[in-house]
């Protein structure tokens, strides 16, 4: 039986195909058809941009909607999430690419394929583990102030190709410059902010006014059709009209970059040809990249299955993620994770199922194959344009107004977090802002909730007050110490338990601790607890333990303190405990030298 149940287990935990299809019926096949062909249409300027943002060939953001887009579909269990990169992703696998292979080495791409593997590699260990719990342990905070940080950043590196300056013609000004951006970056070690920051304002003199007024223009019809007809592609639309009119007036010939000749024909299949060291060196970056994906991802993931009513399979989205990322690698394609405005456009369509993602991969392999030379004139500027406008979205100022708010705490926490990916970088950033996590949490499990329980006059329940008040004149005390015990708050535990027996107006006869929210105890824990036992054995305070957690009665027996508090000092409830109390102490007082020697201790 045992071994059959294992088998089942086994066997449920590989993953089940085409989940994500399952809602499709002849009534809303148009509108999915519909769906895939405009997503297909919102694809192809934004991963074209943000291969750009990467450092990388347009060509890797077109692969990455066509074979990884299309396992994604078939794999996972959202119906409403799209596998596909996005703009903190594409800042992350730059700076991740930035000090193995310089923009335009061919080596590049193959690191860039490597990273991508790794990725793929790394979902499929949380999947198999059933690792999909960890996205709940990086906070609102922490996500908030990363992302935007990202935001900044790829914003930034935008606006210098909106301006579409050329280096070329430097003066010496410029070029005092570039040494200032040099020596900072060798002394900082960041591939950061400041950098970024200086070769913009170093553009600005420079800049090219067609490639200005093109952005400006790609801008505003977004806007437009946006505003007044949402349904339709607007950044697609845009792009076909600012392409036409450098094509037609013959702008590249005014300064204006343009996008330049991409290879036809479908993916190759090949494996990055890359030092098998160098995916060590790749790893730090692979796991920043899984660890955004893996928050956002599930938590999109969650918004639409509760939304939609229906069961969403966070473990194998993971896997789905895994494999769609290990087809990038493979396909020379960006690396993938989610995107929140596709997804959000593909519900808006009226989209029901992973089908319109399976024909934008279609539609897309069709352009690959056929009308690459139209995309040769695209202008850089436009997508820049394109890019910047999107990732706005990521600098979420409202929320952090609203951590403003509501907790001053954690809204600090995100402006360290956002300050670190500017100053430090993304991966860097990555480091400080585990540890800020870490700090955090460390910091409120130490200061815990604790209280001083009081019965009320009618003796129908106890009322709690702060721990720091005195207890009263009958000798009874009940604590209430509101998280597990351990290394951190173990200090605050023994201060407060030792104050409240020896600075009391009556001396202390019993001591109870109310341990529902005590669940667990570690062995700093337990020598704090061993110690406080032995003091109030030398004051002759009795100790009672009251509302013990089941779990908790293990861990006391295997630290030797079970004995040592007495199974016949485990109460229920603190009512309990208050009965026995009066109950001994209706024994004691009759006998008057008893009361005196407990007076005098």
């Amino acid at each position: 039986m045992k071994a059959d149940d294992l088998s089942q287990t086994r066997t449920t935990r590989w993953p089940k195909p085409c989940a994500g299809l399952h809602g499709i019926g002849w009534k809303n096949m148009p509108t999915e058809v519909s769906a895939g062909i405009t997503l297909a249409a919102l694809i192809i300027p934004l991963n074209i941009g943000y291969a750009q943002v990467a450092g990388l060939p347009p060509v890797l953001g077109l692969n990455s909607a066509i074979i990884p887009l299309l396992v994604f579909a078939l794999f996972t269990t959202s119906r409403h999430v799209v596998g596909s990169p996005d703009a903190s992703i594409a800042a992350l696998v730059g700076a991740t690419l930035f000090a193995l292979a310089a923009p335009g080495d061919p080596l590049r791409v193959q690191y860039a394929g490597a990273l991508a593997v790794m990725c793929g590699l790394l979902f499929f260990v949380f999947w198999y583990f059933r690792l999909a719990f960890l996205a709940n342990f990086l906070s609102r905070a922490v996500l908030v102030g990363f992302i935007s940080g990202l935001g900044v950043e790829v914003f930034t590196n935008q606006v210098r190709k909106i301006l579409g300056a050329s280096i070329t013609d430097a003066s010496r000004l410029e070029a005092f410059a570039m040494q200032i951006k040099e020596s900072m970056a060798g002394s900082l070690q960041t591939e950061g902010y400041v950098v970024e920051l200086l070769a913009l304002l170093e553009s600005i003199p420079r800049a090219n006014l067609y490639s200005v007024a093109i952005s400006a223009g790609t801008l505003i019809a977004v806007r437009l059709l946006k505003q007044y007809s949402p349904k339709l592609p607007g950044a697609h639309i845009a792009l076909i009209l600012v392409t036409a009119i450098v094509a037609t007036l013959n702008l590249k010939e005014k300064g204006v970059s343009v996008l330049g000749a991409i290879p036809s024909g479908p993916p190759t299949i090949s494996w990055p040809a890359v030092p098998p060291a160098d995916y060590l060196r790749l790893l730090p970056g692979a796991m920043a990249v899984v660890a955004i994906t893996l928050c956002e991802g599930l938590l999109l993931v969650r918004q639409y299955s509760r939304k939609h009513g229906y069961k969403a399979d966070g473990d194998q989205v993971l896997f789905a993620y895994g494999i769609a990322n290990l087809a990038c690698g493979v396909s020379g394609a960006l690396v993938t994770g989610n995107s929140a405005s596709r997804s959000a456009a593909m519900e808006s369509c009226g989209s029901q199922s992973q089908l319109p993602s399976v024909i934008a991969a279609g539609t897309i392999a069709l352009v690959m194959l056929i009308f690459t030379d139209m995309l040769a004139f695209l202008p850089h500027a436009a997508l820049a344009g394109i890019v910047a406008n999107s990732v706005l979205s990521l600098i979420e100022v409202h929320e952090m107004r609203e951590l403003y708010r509501m907790r001053r705490s954690e809204f600090w926490i995100a402006i360290a977090c956002l300050l670190s990916v500017l100053v430090l970088g993304p991966l860097r950033a990555v480091i400080v802002d585990f540890l800020l996590t870490t700090i955090d949490v460390v910091r409120r499990a130490s200061m815990p909730g604790t209280w001083v329980l009081r019965e009320a006059s009618d003796g129908s329940h106890f009322v709690p007050t702060e721990s720091v008040v005195v207890p009263g004149d009958d000798g009874f005390v009940v604590y209430r110490f509101g998280s597990p015990l351990y290394f951190a708050n173990a200090n605050l535990f023994s201060e407060e338990v030792e104050r409240l027996v020896t600075h009391g107006s009556t001396p202390v006869r019993w001591f109870a601790l109310d341990a529902e929210a005590i669940s667990d105890i570690d062995t700093t824990g337990a020598e704090v607890l061993h110690q406080l036992l032995k003091l109030l054995a030398d004051r002759r305070v009795t100790f009672a333990m009251a509302r013990a957690n089941p779990q908790l009665l293990p861990l006391l027996e295997r630290y030797e303190l079970l004995e040592l508090i007495g199974k016949h000092r485990l109460y229920a409830t603190n009512r309990h405990a208050v009965a026995a109390f009066r109950q001994e102490c209706g024994e004691t007082t009759s006998d008057p030298t008893a009361t005196q020697r407990s007076a005098d201790d």
